[in-house]
């Protein structure tokens, strides 16, 4: 699989793939911009360019969602992630309604860190949308967020290329995300303390 990525993987294929993992379908960004960061470590691709790409990519997606969400309404969305499609996309309703305590837990916030968040990440948009929130302060912080997760990845890519064969990468690729992952979650904690206790202060 990630042989075939990196032999068809340009900027546009990684906007494509981008503005998809931040609509409703299933596409795992580290197995797009991390590969791509390797396949830019050989010199066929500019690194800055692939987190550009991919970053605009998930700002595009992540707005489809936005304006769904913000002109349809929830009963619409609610009835989408419980469908056959929804499903297909491995949504549900129970996500969704996830996605939007988190929203409403943490505020604006949620859309920045909401971004480094699995399972949280391409559905953040949706609770932004319907909670009105000011579109260019929803694209500032989704930027921000996908700008951050994007340079995360593709720095792993690029160390990875020193070190991994082609044919181990997805393997190793997997086993170094559940480390990120876990770094971005407590990072993710310890700001929403950050902003609680700020809160209760003021």
């Amino acid at each position: 699989m990630i042989s075939s990525l990196l032999s068809n993987l340009n900027y546009t294929t990684i906007f494509l793939l981008m503005l998809l993992e931040s609509t409703v379908v299933p596409v795992p960004s580290e197995l797009v911009v991390a590969p791509a960061a390797y396949h830019a470590a050989g010199g066929s691709l500019n690194v800055l360019l692939v987190v550009l790409f991919a970053t605009i990519g998930a700002d595009v997606g992540a707005s489809i969602n936005y304006f769904v969400a913000l002109y349809v309404g929830r009963p619409v969305v609610y009835r989408f992630a419980n469908s056959k499609w929804g499903k297909m996309c491995l949504l549900n309703q129970e996500k969704v309604e996830k996605s939007e305590r988190y929203f409403d837990d943490h505020g604006v916030v949620a859309t920045l860190t909401g971004r480094l968040i699995p399972g949280i990440r391409h559905l953040i948009s949706l609770p932004a949308g319907l909670a009105r929130m000011n579109y260019w302060k929803f694209l500032l912080y989704t930027t921000i967020g996908a700008g951050a997760w994007h340079s995360i990845l593709a720095a792993m890519g690029w160390y990875l290329h020193a070190i991994v064969p082609e044919e181990e990468l997805e393997a190793t690729i997997e086993r170094y995300n559940h480390y990120i992952v876990g770094a971005i979650l407590a990072i993710v904690l310890l700001v929403v303390a950050w902003v609680v206790v700020k809160r209760k202060r003021k």
